[in-house]
């Protein structure tokens, strides 16, 4: 019986996907074909993430977000479980924002047109000079138009759920421009879709913003510790605080 309703619901919220992705990524190609910048763009991202948290049954809760205000420069590093964790960061994050990811995304039908017409970043991992030249890209946008740029450090999704060695791109970004880092740590996304699995099921997915890190007391030869600084803060934050134990009387 368990099995009957994970496909049941799985068929549910992936015709959901296909159907919300062609309505609002279709405008967007469209809109960009006549070079028209519009608010959509935004609209329609953070429309299809919130519409696919709906009826996937899932649930947020978010912590700190207003430490990181629309109208400047940010740039998001998370850690990184599940497809999940672009739906709840997309519907959540303040103003303006960039994704960064893989340069496979935008080979996806409908989808990759979309996200490439509304400013999100591909990068190829298997060219440095072009992953660089993505990256100064994406530092020219965060500082002409105040808005965010999302990075998953790990650049890819976790299978246990333990954060994986961190890539270097989100630190050269930031130690490039002087924004400052705001770590992210994301725990429940893994319970409600795993890297692998096509089931999916309602849960609770935690956002925990941290303090931002300013970068103006690292180099680009101490970025090592600047990248340990923020892998155990994203760490901190993946962990729920302990609840507090009832006073004594």
């Amino acid at each position: 019986m368990r099995l009957v309703l994970d496909i049941l619901r799985a068929i549910w919220v992936y015709s959901n996907l296909l159907v919300v992705t062609i309505l609002l990524s279709t405008p967007v190609i469209l809109f960009s074909l006549m070079r028209i910048r519009t608010r959509y763009y935004g609209w329609a991202a953070r429309g299809w993430a919130q519409w696919m948290l709906l009826v996937s049954g899932v649930k947020l809760r978010i912590e700190g977000m207003e430490q990181a205000p629309a109208g400047q420069p940010r740039i998001f590093v998370s850690n990184h479980q599940s497809w999940f964790d672009v739906f709840a960061l997309a519907a959540n994050i303040p103003g303006q924002y960039r994704f960064v990811a893989k340069k496979e995304l935008a080979r996806i039908p409908i989808f990759g047109q979309a996200w490439k017409a509304a400013g999100h970043i591909c990068v190829d991992r298997g060219d440095r000079e072009s992953a660089v030249r993505s990256l100064e890209e994406a530092g020219k946008l965060i500082r002409s138009d105040g808005s965010a740029v999302v990075i998953f450090a790990e650049g890819t999704r976790s299978r246990d759920g333990r954060l994986q060695p961190f890539k270097k791109g989100a630190f050269m970004l930031a130690l490039h421009t002087g924004v400052e880092l705001i770590p992210v740590g994301i725990s429940g996304s893994r319970q409600v879709q795993a890297k692998g699995s096509w089931r999916i099921r309602p849960g609770t997915i935690r956002i925990r913003v941290g303090v931002p890190v300013p970068v103006h007391d690292y180099s680009f030869e101490t970025r090592d510790r600047l990248i340990e600084r923020v892998r155990a803060e994203i760490e901190r934050l993946m962990t729920p605080e302990p609840a507090l134990k009832p006073a004594m009387n």
